[in-house]
């Protein structure tokens, strides 16, 4: 962190700002970080501590690197660009085209409420890892929550969201066309419980 230019951190965070339509107050608000500090960090006069992004991370909802524009380090074979879409954030886990596809979605309740349902041609499988989650498939209406699994036909109609005002993290296992997960109740070979 010490590294880091303040100028180009505030013109970092000033951008992200505007570009959600975000007042000072507002983000105030949000962070519990003054509007005074605020005001100093976009200038460049105060140098950005992890204490100050971190709330500002999640309110401008990009990781730290993001917030920073922190060059890309690490093994480059990796590349999880997250995807801003349908009211969620969606991260590829797997790269490669055809066959099975994981993905990593976080739903945010202000813009995924109202249930839509659609269909696509696959087969998919959702795992909860954190808050409530709303599925409305065909015509059930479930609340699954953290360790839940669904599996489904997607040319069912689908749609989900959060249940309760607050954030959902899940993972997405979609499939092609009548590619089903395979899981595995026991080990190989060995003999069901009496």
């Amino acid at each position: 962190m010490a590294n880091l230019d303040p100028h180009v951190v505030g013109r970092r965070l000033r951008d992200l700002r505007t570009r959600r339509d975000l007042t000072l107050a507002d983000v105030a608000a949000e962070t519990d970080i003054s509007v005074s500090t605020l005001s100093r960090l976009e200038s460049g006069s105060r140098r950005a501590t992890l204490e100050l992004l971190v709330p500002l991370a999640r309110t401008y909802r990009v990781t730290l690197d993001e917030l920073v524009d922190a060059p890309v380090t690490g093994d480059p074979r990796v590349h999880a660009k997250p995807i801003q879409a349908w009211g969620a954030t969606i991260i590829p886990l797997t790269a490669r085209r055809g066959g099975q596809r994981a993905f990593k979605h976080v739903l945010y309740p202000e813009a995924r409420s109202v249930p839509d349902p659609r269909t696509h041609e696959g087969y998919d499988w959702v795992y909860v890892l954190s808050g409530r989650l709303r599925l409305v498939l065909g015509e059930h209406d479930i609340v699954m929550g953290p360790g839940e699994v669904a599996e489904f036909d997607t040319r069912t109609p689908h749609w989900f969201g959060c249940a309760d005002g607050q954030p959902v993290e899940l993972l997405s296992i979609i499939g092609p066309q009548g590619e089903r997960m395979h899981v595995r109740a026991r080990p190989k070979g060995s003999s069901p419980a009496s």
